[in-house]
């Protein structure tokens, strides 16, 4: 499928979701150019070292357990100081691995509760810290419907919302599900920036 996708989109740049090492190789050798990892490289041993190797762009999330125990992982002394620091020490072992090209998502959704993940969003500019590209991915999240009480289906409007803000506050890459309404919003969010 990869192979097919390369071959009848050329020039674009696909990325593969996956924490299993094998898999990442596997699809960056049918040419993906991209790995994200939801586990930051806790889901498999060899992942760090593996990405080092394929030479590709890393996407590192930060999160707590699994998605059976999460939500009970979301005690943190101060956010988004913790998950900085974490990125700090993860940063330096990827560096020694040979990563080279990092991005960091700070895994909004992702063993934090609704509050902690709107407070992440009003302080994603101090991720600015880490100089990495800070992708955000909150598309039709269960925090968006449950606090507009709406379905899933229906949380365009307060994902774009949000999509919005995150951009202001200093995110650079947004893994959405409703392409066109995103792209829209980015368009916006430059025509605001332009003196």
């Amino acid at each position: 499928v990869i192979q097919a996708l390369v071959k009848s989109f050329p020039g674009t740049v696909f990325s593969v979701d996956t924490w299993r090492a094998g898999l990442a190789k596997k699809a960056v050798n049918e040419g993906a150019g991209i790995v994200n990892d939801i586990t930051g490289g806790f889901g498999d041993a060899k992942m760090i070292e593996t990405i080092g190797q394929l030479n590709v762009p890393y996407i590192a999330m930060h999160s707590r357990g699994n998605s059976l125990t999460m939500t009970t992982l979301t005690q943190y002394e101060t956010l988004p100081g913790d998950i900085i620091k974490w990125f700090v020490e993860q940063i330096k072992i990827y560096h020694a691995a040979g990563i080279k090209n990092l991005i960091i998502d700070p895994g909004i959704g992702f063993a934090k509760t609704a509050e902690q993940n709107f407070e992440l969003i009003r302080k994603l500019d101090e991720f600015s810290i880490l100089e990495k590209p800070l992708l955000i991915g909150i598309s039709r999240k269960n925090f968006i419907s449950k606090s507009l009480n709406v379905q899933t289906a229906d949380a365009l409007n307060g994902t774009t919302a949000l999509h919005m803000a995150c951009l202001m506050n200093g995110a650079k890459i947004l893994r959405v599900h409703d392409v066109k309404e995103a792209v829209e919003t980015v368009e916006l969010y430059w025509k605001m920036k332009q003196k």
